[in-house]
């Protein structure tokens, strides 16, 4: 996974990093957001019409093992569960290919982002970083917000705490440009849809919980058989804008299912693990491409920067 050739890239990507620390501190060996995880792993198995979308090789064999990273929102690794910043949840997954091969994707369970641009997202996080979420009135929050209606419909968006990362639904950010062996390509978003059907608490149940309450009902749940996840492709139709991570597809685009992931066991030496893995939101794999959406090299870049330093704190 190399850093992009464009130096204007990796500089936007030190100044979000920095800004990161800025507003959740500095916490050596955790990821800058999304600081607090766990790792589980099991294996995907494709869908029988799944081939149709798509010729990359874990979409064409009978299965795949997998790595998932469920995590909290926030660069604050003991954030508790109940705390309404934890939301959105993450979720991060590993498709092991080969020996040192692999794809990933990376989603969290409110569906799209706040800006189109990394530039964008950078100003909306110096914002944050100024101001007292708590007060917004003249703050350079509320004035960026006022001036960002999609920052700010991704915020007033709803974020409720699911009742387990077992039954909340995960979305990827930014849409894939997907092709089949025949060489026909269509645009889509991933969708991860619990099996068990997703479910919320309300404020008041939520409060109630414990401060790691997901984390201890994911390792119970676990215990007692696999957890299942659907991963679905919502597909674009022409006409709709395939590199804009704001903007929403209409509810009656068809929606592909790709295959089931079943979590069968904790991966061992879960903090090492979670210290070391470096997710790439840039798939790398043939038969699924990055759009143009300008957030993927960006991502990817942080998530390298972030993941390196992250490693050196070993």
């Amino acid at each position: 996974m190399p850093l992009p050739a464009d130096e204007r890239i990796v500089a936007l990507s030190q100044d979000l990093l920095q800004v990161f620390d800025t507003i959740f501190g500095l916490h050596p060996g955790f990821r800058p957001a999304h600081a607090k995880g766990a790792m589980l792993k099991g294996t995907f198995t494709p869908s029988p019409g799944a081939a149709s979308l798509t010729r990359a090789p874990h979409v064409n064999r009978k299965s795949t093992p997998v790595t998932v990273r469920f995590s909290d929102s926030t660069g604050v690794p003991v954030i508790p569960d109940n705390d309404p910043n934890a939301n959105p949840r993450g979720f991060a997954v590993r498709f092991h290919l080969a020996e040192r091969v692999h794809t990933d994707i990376v989603s969290h369970s409110t569906d799209g982002f706040p800006t189109r641009t990394g530039q964008e997202f950078l100003e909306f996080l110096r914002a944050l970083a100024a101001s007292d979420p708590s007060k917004l009135a003249g703050s350079p929050l509320e004035a960026y917000l006022a001036a960002h209606p999609k920052a700010l419909a991704f915020v007033q968006a709803p974020k409720p705490n699911p009742s387990s990362f077992a039954r909340e639904s995960y979305f990827g950010i930014t849409a894939m440009r997907f092709t089949n062996k025949d060489g026909v390509s269509r645009y889509g978003r991933y969708r991860i849809v619990p099996e068990a059907g997703a479910e919320h608490l309300s404020d008041s149940a939520a409060a109630a919980k414990g401060a790691n309450f997901l984390f201890d009902e994911l390792a119970e749940r676990l215990a007692k058989g696999p957890i299942k996840f659907n991963i679905q492709v919502q597909l674009a139709n022409d006409g709709d804008t395939v590199d804009d991570a704001t903007s929403h597809w209409p509810e009656d685009r068809t929606v592909l299912d790709l295959g089931t992931i079943a979590l069968t066991e904790p991966v061992a030496d879960d903090a090492h693990e979670q210290q070391h893995i470096i997710f790439d939101p840039i798939p790398r794999v043939d038969g699924i491409d990055p759009s143009e959406d300008p957030l993927l090299e960006l991502r990817a870049a942080v998530y390298l920067l972030s993941g390196r330093r992250r490693r050196a704190a070993e």
